[in-house]
């Protein structure tokens, strides 16, 4: 396992040297928009990638400028093509009509409390907020805001991950700061009662 992950680690360092850095940096930071619109990819392992390969700050810069724009493009597309074809069905579906309600009347800080936590699914967070009647302004607040820790959280896991795959007690400590803020995730959702 260690080994694969070295080599990988290995090939794409000799990739971003041997590429322009302008290049190395767009294609970072694309791979992280089209993450936020396709929401199998894994944010984590990319960021942690980001930090790993270009350093702590412009690969936390990199990471979170490429999160907030593709949320931002997630909201809007969900917005201009969905949010009036849908807005008919789900009025007459009681249960999603009352979750936009209270998405509408959520607190900034309400809001960036969801996003930040990483195992809030962010994808879902974009279209509900795209659908509401939220403005723009104070979803990408809370965007640039909450994405801040979200990039510091992955970006820590995920390169303490890469530089110590066979120390246990690493494993372990991410491992347990990984379930805490899972447990804070669910404890959040249910308080705001978001699926």
């Amino acid at each position: 396992m260690q080994n694969i992950i070295n080599e990988i680690i290995i090939w794409l360092q000799n990739l971003v040297s041997s590429t322009p850095i302008g290049i190395s940096i767009f294609l970072g930071m694309l791979i992280i928009v089209i993450e936020s619109i396709i929401p199998e990819l894994p944010l984590g392992i990319f960021i942690a990638l980001n930090v790993h390969l270009f350093g702590n700050v412009l690969g936390f810069t990199m990471s979170w400028v490429a999160t907030s724009i593709g949320c931002s493009l997630s909201f809007f597309i969900v917005r201009k093509l969905f949010n009036k074809k849908l807005e008919r069905k789900f009025k007459k579906d009681g249960k999603i009509h009352n979750i936009l309600k209270r998405i509408d009347k959520l607190e900034l800080s309400s809001l960036v409390l969801i996003i930040t936590l990483p195992f809030t699914p962010a994808f879902a967070i974009n279209i509900a907020a795209g659908l509401s009647n939220m403005s723009y302004k104070k979803f990408i607040i809370a965007i640039l805001i909450a994405k801040v820790f979200i990039v510091l959280f992955w970006g820590y896991i995920g390169t303490s991950f890469l530089q110590s795959v066979t120390d246990i007690w690493v494993i372990i400590k991410i491992c347990l700061m990984m379930l805490g803020a899972y447990i804070i995730s669910k404890v959040v959702m249910k308080k705001y009662r978001i699926e």
